[in-house]
């Protein structure tokens, strides 16, 4: 009975995805214009434009002529359209590698005060950069009007690097974004209207869970205020009136972000802590990930030698190539005392005390590796990608978070039992020898893992085919505004129905002086009848 209870579910899933796959083909091929970022958040997003090209769609990518990281295997119909940008690539290198410097090295040592006053100068330095890529676009007549013949039929954008937006505009198309995190979930929650509780969902880079104490919520709530006070009143002003320029009416950027038909996150709830959605809003974390494909036989027979112990992974990213050397040899002497065999992938000067069990690799097959059953855990930096790959393995990790999104993500796999967390700056090689044997040796971190993978897994419909079936349902229906909630046509009091309090308020106050009155009125009237009783 049970056997055939489990062949139904199969036939009935296998008959689901029969089904989307024959809507999602019976469509004619669209034209997909994309605003990308680079690095991490290029990665994922090509695996969804690699899934578009399969299924016969044109997609067009726009990259200044100052890039790093934009590139596609040999075969991708991946279409490039190469802007010239006002920023040599010299200039832009040298910014991203001084916003890493400082987010890595320097933040973390700040007060709390002095850590949102340092955030905002990494964030204001990268805006005029991602701002001047804008206006490269923007005003470029000669792109701008081949992109208007181009007659695309939506665009795909990364809003962690505005101008997206702007372009749906001016085009007339819809839009779809796809992210993972800002800083205090300001565009989620105000250009995306998704409703965040401060007494219960943790503000992005506060290292908080779902389960927070009061002092916590206190902590919670400053830094939602903090963000929300910087962004409103600071950072997004500038391009509220670039964009009024362009556009020629008063406008702001919140507004426009407000437009997107649908944000596709790149997490989902095996990672996340619960919270409220929207119906245009979908998680699709781990889109990326895939089975293990067999290693490389130079790297199979390393992993191989390592008998019974099995291999430990180590990655700090696609960002961060090199230590400084006070810190790889910390690193290193940590490493040559766990019994594992250790793949690391590093570039820059051999640490000095590198041990005879690891090897440096400047790239490795990471998802392949962590899919290997001899991986027994992952040392990572907790970016997004390389959290999925572990949690769509079942491997548990040993977390150390340099900026960004990757502390959140790594006290969310520490929350959930499936990772222990390590500070960068001021952690000791024995720090790193017991985490590692932490999440080796206890099996509790290993099976919940595993439940993670399982709770992954568990999906009617995988990520990635969630993913290109809104970006294609956008474009069958020309958006989707009737998923959008009405609260984008709120002021903020409206929102939060304070005009409604208020008149409720001066409703009871007018009734309590109504009444009051009423009562002295009676009063004064029945002294007076009083009085006049006793002189008679």
């Amino acid at each position: 009975m049970l056997s055939l209870t489990k062949m139904s579910v199969k036939m009935t899933a296998a008959l689901l995805l029969l089904q989307l796959s024959g809507f999602f083909g019976s469509g004619s091929a669209g034209k997909v214009l994309v605003w990308p970022m680079e690095f991490s958040h290029w990665l994922n997003l090509r695996t969804i434009l690699n899934e578009l090209v399969k299924k016969g769609h044109e997609v067009t990518v726009l990259i200044p002529s100052a890039s790093f990281s934009y590139e596609v295997g040999d075969t991708s119909a991946i279409e490039f359209e190469k802007y010239p940008s006002s920023t040599s690539l010299d200039d832009a290198a040298a910014l991203y590698m001084e916003s890493i410097r400082k987010s890595v090295y320097e933040l973390p040592k700040q007060s709390f005060w002095g850590f949102f006053v340092l955030l905002q100068e990494v964030v204001w330095e990268d805006s005029n950069f991602f701002e001047s890529l804008c206006k490269d676009v923007a005003f470029n007549k000669e792109l701008m009007a081949k992109l208007q013949n181009s007659s695309f039929d939506v665009i795909v954008a990364d809003p962690f690097v505005p101008c997206g937006e702007l372009l749906a505009e001016i085009l007339k198309i819809p839009l779809v974004y796809s992210l993972r995190f800002f800083p205090g979930s300001t565009l989620e929650k105000y250009s995306g209207g998704l409703p965040l509780p401060p007494s219960y969902v943790p503000a992005a880079m506060s290292e908080l869970s779902d389960r927070m104490t009061f002092i916590e919520r206190v902590q919670n709530l400053i830094y939602v205020l903090a963000f929300d006070f910087w962004f409103q009143n600071f950072n997004e002003k500038r391009w509220d009136q670039f964009y009024s320029e362009v556009l020629g009416k008063p406008t702001t950027l919140a507004e426009m972000m407000g437009k997107a038909d649908i944000w596709l996150i790149r997490t989902n709830w095996d990672l996340e802590f619960p919270h409220p959605v929207l119906p245009n809003i979908d998680f699709v974390g781990g889109l990326h990930c895939r089975p293990a494909k067999p290693l490389p036989k130079e790297i199979e027979d390393f992993v191989q030698s390592s008998g019974e112990h099995g291999v430990v992974v180590f990655s700090l990213g696609s960002m961060v190539g090199t230590l400084t050397e006070e810190r790889a040899n910390v690193i290193a002497a940590g490493l040559a005392q766990i019994p594992q065999k250790v793949l690391w992938r590093f570039e820059g000067k051999k640490p000095d005390t590198l041990g005879s069990n690891t090897r440096l690799y400047k790239w490795i097959p990471q998802n392949d590796l962590l899919g290997h059953p001899k991986t027994r855990a992952f040392i990572t930096h907790g970016g997004t990608n390389g959290i999925y790959e572990a949690i769509y393995h079942g491997i548990p990790v040993v977390g150390i978070p340099l900026f960004g999104d990757q502390f959140d993500n790594i006290v969310h796999m520490k929350a959930k039992g499936a990772g222990v967390r390590l500070d960068f700056l001021t952690m000791s090689s024995t720090d790193l020898l017991r985490a590692v044997k932490t999440v080796t040796n206890d099996p509790s971190y290993k099976e919940n893992a595993m439940r993670l993978s399982r709770i992954h897994h568990d999906q009617p419909v995988k990520p990635l085919d969630r993913a290109v079936f809104w970006i294609e349902y956008v474009m069958r229906h020309k958006g989707a505004k009737h998923l959008r909630v009405a609260a984008h046509d709120l002021t903020w009091y409206q929102y939060h129905s304070l005009d409604v309090l208020g008149f409720l308020l001066a409703c009871v106050l007018t009734v309590m002086f109504v009444i009051t009155k009423c009562c002295l009125f009676c009063c004064q009237r029945f002294t007076k009848s009083g009085k006049k009783q006793k002189r008679e």
